[in-house]
């Protein structure tokens, strides 16, 4: 899962990273205002936003506005000090999917995550078949004919970006900007993907899994399974 956190709490916004990479193998970007919550949003494809209502220049809720205006496809979840229930509202009715109000506990954060991308992409549940593949939402577990595949985070992520994506033309940029996030501008090649994408393809096929990545040449991949 791929997340962009705007939060002007550095202290909050750290633990925030710390706990979300660390524990849960998510890739995320930080902003610490409004100016470089939208720039990411706008330059990059994320999974989910986590916005703060107050940031220092600007409100959380026209960053939503913003967003929705883009009609860009992620996931919001509000995160506030204000428990106003006008907040609340407003919140949700410009877009936002949920919101948690400070403190709160990682844990929960994590749970609100978890379950929102259960609802926005794999229709409410935890556990979902592609085919012979089998996919564990919240321990990551993957399954090819029963039999559990080993896979690296990295592999991981393209897996269920490929899937969630499946039957469409991927661009070999957003597979970069999905597994790096804002980092893929220093990058100096695409070769850490080609490099992914060959294990990946390795590895279902050895577990026993038809060949679904398919090479678009010259634009990126399909992960093909109609």
């Amino acid at each position: 899962m791929k997340i962009l956190l705007v939060e002007d709490e550095k202290d909050l916004a750290n633990s925030i990273l710390e706990y979300l990479i660390n524990n849960e193998k998510f890739t995320c970007d930080v902003a610490f205002d409004y100016a470089k919550g939208s720039e990411l949003a706008e330059l990059y494809e994320y999974d989910c936003l986590i916005v703060d209502i107050g940031l220092p220049d600007g409100s959380g809720l026209d960053l939503i506005k913003e967003v929705k205006s883009r009609d860009i496809k992620a996931g919001i979840i509000i995160i506030s000090a204000r428990n106003a229930i006008d907040d609340r509202i407003e919140g949700l009715n410009i877009g936002a999917d949920d919101y948690l109000v400070k403190p709160f506990h990682l844990s929960e954060l994590n749970a609100r995550l978890y379950s929102l991308m259960r609802r926005l992409k794999f229709a409410g549940e935890s556990n979902f078949n592609v085919n012979e593949i089998s996919v564990n939402l919240q321990t990551r577990d993957v399954k090819v004919h029963n039999k559990d595949l080993d896979l690296t985070k990295n592999e991981y992520d393209l897996l269920m970006y490929m899937i969630t994506n499946r039957n469409k033309v991927i661009s070999k940029t957003s597979i970069a900007e999905h597994l790096s996030g804002e980092y893929v501008d220093v990058l100096s090649s695409f070769d850490f993907i080609y490099a992914h994408i060959k294990n990946l393809r390795k590895k279902l096929i050895d577990a026993g899994c038809k060949d679904y990545i398919k090479t678009i040449y010259g634009v990126g991949y399909k992960f093909l399974t109609e």
